[in-house]
């Protein structure tokens, strides 16, 4: 009798939830790092509780390839914070978001197509490096289609539940603050505001760090990206994270005070409905 082979990267998660159960202290999810487990073999099916991967929704929770899966409900990062904080609202008072007194937040121009009234706002660290953009009046879009053999797994490594205003139905949920990391030619990682599903089976071509806003208002996201891909390695990496081990990225939630910043400024978002 044969042995099934297990794919490398599902070694790698099973590696991982031993590193993830050190660093939180016991078997079960700690402040900011989940408890994972990882299928046993190609078949084996999982409903990991992505806030972006509903277990009602169609698909979800079928049977696929094996993925390693977050058990648990996360809480906010445990690092530390930066001690002296200032509050960026917009002229017209649409949003407020904290931030560090050091970070810089400036208002650009929304990009084309967006709706009126829409506002584009970049925030950066103190030495002018990237961190995040708040779009509002975004047009809704409907995620592209994506093949079975173009999907590639994704895991949740932080998850937060927000109150913000949004829309609910078919492939939406309740909004999260989340860092998801995808499997391209390294392990690719994002952080952002969703309330849309992000792929069945722990599998997806695209992961939305996107808010359906209420009807009439358009959608909304902050984070590095709008869309987290598995790039290639002849594609642009940047501004997403690139890890080369998922314990790597595990790490950047749990250990780093960058991460630790962007999950509080992200959490304290407010959004006039």
């Amino acid at each position: 009798m044969t042995r099934t082979a297990i794919p490398r990267w599902i070694r790698t998660a099973a590696a991982l939830a031993a590193t993830m159960a050190a660093l939180s202290g016991c078997s079960g999810g700690g402040p900011g790092v989940p408890a994972w487990t990882a299928g046993g073999a190609p078949g084996a099916s999982s409903a990991a509780p992505d806030p972006s991967r509903d277990t009602s929704s169609p698909g979800a929770g079928s049977s696929g390839a094996a993925s390693g899966t977050a058990s648990g409900t996360p809480s906010a990062s445990p690092g530390a914070t930066a001690a002296a904080w200032k509050v960026f609202t917009d002229s017209a008072k649409g949003v407020s978001f904290e931030l560090p007194q050091e970070w810089i937040a400036q208002s650009v121009p929304p990009d084309p197509g967006s709706l009126a009234g829409a506002l584009k706002i970049e925030v950066k660290d103190a030495d002018g490096g990237y961190l995040a953009t708040l779009q509002t009046g975004l047009p809704p879009q409907t995620a592209p289609a994506c093949p079975d053999n173009a999907a590639r797994p994704y895991v949740v490594v932080s998850s937060v539940p927000v109150e913000l205003p949004h829309r609910g139905g078919e492939g939406l949920i309740d909004p999260h603050v989340v860092f998801r990391v995808v499997q391209g030619y390294k392990f690719f990682g994002s952080y952002g505001i969703t309330n849309m599903v992000g792929g069945a089976d722990g599998r997806s071509c695209g992961l939305q760090n996107v808010i359906r806003g209420p009807e009439g208002k358009g959608d909304y996201s902050f984070g590095d990206l709008t869309v987290l891909k598995p790039l290639a390695p002849d594609q642009k990496v940047a501004p997403a994270k690139s890890f080369d081990t998922l314990e790597q990225a595990a790490k950047y939630v749990s250990d780093g005070s960058e991460f630790a910043n962007v999950q509080r400024m992200l959490m304290s978002l407010k959004v006039k409905n």
